[in-house]
């Protein structure tokens, strides 16, 4: 068989047809409903303690912290009131001798650290107050309320949340490892570090990065309601909801505002269907699963998110590489390449090693629409060490990197979809007309050509949406959920404070 005839059969494997998005929002609106009557589901319906999300009114000073792996950000946010913000921060890295700590304190010492110097840095005169104040003060609690900083802490590690800032670490992972802290409150471990330097900070939310991705954009979309949907597409994928509390029916321990009637919900969706129930399933997903780190679970993730589509199309171009028959990257003389040369694979070529293929070049190959994919070529040349690829060997990359992408973002339009239609709000009479609001951030959809387009292609042909429903729902940016919406969090958590003390 040749090439042409190969590269097509290879793209059929990857067609998720509009059947199957249709079969695929059932099986996620049914996992969404099991998930938020009981645990151990596949999707995990995390209740989040947040029960509001802002309409861009909000006004303020708030700060936030992000300790999401090797570096940690402190940022100030001032909310304007009118859907705008202005953001200072700054990053330091952490030092490797503090990831594997012998106590959480060493760690936590660090951090608060970094908040003081911060304060000093940005915020002087506001710090300066403060310490001249602590020492006039003779009230027991030394400072009063309102001069206190709201702080929304994002810690990217699993946690079991049990309050708006209350959250015990499960375990740690991307290379920490301090064994004291397991089973500690993360919330209450920064705060004594804050408190021994008598900073003017209080740690009022624990924020989960996606739930900050729904708040931003809540917080700066136009419109009179608020978003609906916070959903990362990037090296990994999740979301988080709005959802109405009397659809919660497991149990929930800690405080939360119930005025509202909603609770923020985090999926967890990287782990829908698990089981393979409706998730399609080639030879390479199959190959890309065993050798992960963690066989068995996150299937949807694996077949959307930007960490595992290069994977698969490696995975795909070994297994052309080894097909006799089919001429691809090799030639039999340089008569056979349109470039008058034999394509040559070095051997330290990443096509050899596991994840060895970046994402960032299948943007590239669906970006060149030049007469002989020049650009895509030379990528392969100086990216993957593929020398003089023939430009049939780049129109069959193309294609089967495009296959991947297009099934990735048909599975992604499959979640979007689910939710609206489990938020109701396509049919609701007081939401007519308005448009309903979604919250994206990601390397995926931010920077791969035309990945929203194929959602919406997706989200035309689905069941109780379709082409008027496509229209109704806008899909935006949102950038910096662990920054603006973890401020944004904090501000929702000092409202609940106040309605509690009233």
């Amino acid at each position: 068989m040749g090439l042409e005839a190969e590269t097509k059969t290879i793209v059929s494997k990857f067609e998720y047809t509009d059947e199957d998005v249709n079969k695929g929002v059932k099986e996620f609106l049914r996992q969404m409903s099991e998930g938020l009557e009981k645990d151990g589901t596949s999707l995990s319906q995390i209740p989040t303690y947040v029960t509001a999300v802002p309409n861009g009114t909000e006004k303020g000073l708030y700060m936030a912290v992000d300790l999401g792996g090797t570096n940690f950000r402190v940022c100030s946010i001032q909310l304007n009131g009118d859907t705008t913000f202005n953001l200072t921060y700054s990053k330091v890295a952490i030092p490797k001798e503090l990831m594997v700590a012998k106590t959480a304190e060493e760690l936590f010492a660090f951090l608060a650290k970094q908040i003081q110097l911060f304060l000093q840095t940005h915020h002087e005169d506001h710090f300066e107050k403060h310490t001249r104040r602590r020492l006039t003060q003779s009230t027991p609690e030394g400072v009063r309320d309102e001069y206190v900083f709201r702080l929304g802490f994002t810690f990217s590690f699993p946690v079991q949340q049990i309050g708006i800032n209350k959250g015990t670490l499960i375990r740690w992972t991307k290379g920490f490892d301090i064994p004291d802290a397991i089973g500690k409150d993360v919330c209450a471990l920064l705060q004594d570090e804050i408190d021994k330097l008598n900073l003017p900070v209080k740690v009022a939310a624990l924020v989960n990065d996606t739930v900050g991705t729904l708040m931003a954009r809540s917080y700066s979309s136009p419109g009179k309601a608020g978003a609906v949907l916070g959903a990362i597409f990037g090296t990994g994928t999740n979301g988080a909801y709005v959802e109405k509390l009397s659809n919660l029916k497991k149990p929930l321990s800690g405080e939360y505002d119930k005025s509202t009637g909603d609770m923020v919900i985090n999926t967890e969706w990287g782990s829908f269907d698990n089981q393979l129930n409706v998730l399609p399933n080639t030879s390479w997903d199959i190959t890309l699963d065993k050798d992960s780190v963690n066989p068995g679970i996150q299937m949807y993730e694996k077949r959307v998110s930007g960490m595992f589509l290069g994977e698969i199309l490696r995975l795909v171009i070994v297994d052309l590489l080894k097909t006799n028959d089919v001429s691809f990257f090799k030639d039999e003389n340089s008569s056979h390449n349109d470039w008058k040369s034999t394509t040559n694979i070095a051997p330290t070529s990443g096509i050899y090693t596991q994840w060895g293929l970046d994402t960032a070049i299948m943007s590239v190959a669906a970006a060149d629409n030049t007469p002989e994919l020049s650009t895509l070529r030379q990528e392969l040349e100086s990216i993957l060490h593929v020398y003089s690829p023939a430009f049939d060997d780049a129109q069959a990359f193309k294609a089967i990197s495009g296959a991947v992408v297009r099934r990735s973002a048909r599975l992604s339009a499959v979640a979007i979809a689910a939710i609206v239609l489990q938020t109701g709000k396509l049919d609701d009479p007081e939401s007519k007309d308005e448009p309903i609001d979604i919250g994206v951030d990601g390397s995926l959809v931010e920077h791969y050509p035309y990945f929203r387009d194929m959602i919406y292609e997706a989200l035309r042909v689905i069941d109780g949406i379709g082409e008027e429903g496509a229209k109704r729902i806008r899909i935006g940016i949102a950038k910096d959920g662990s920054g603006v919406g973890a401020a944004l969090i904090a501000l929702v958590a000092a409202g609940m404070e106040k309605s509690k003390k009233a």
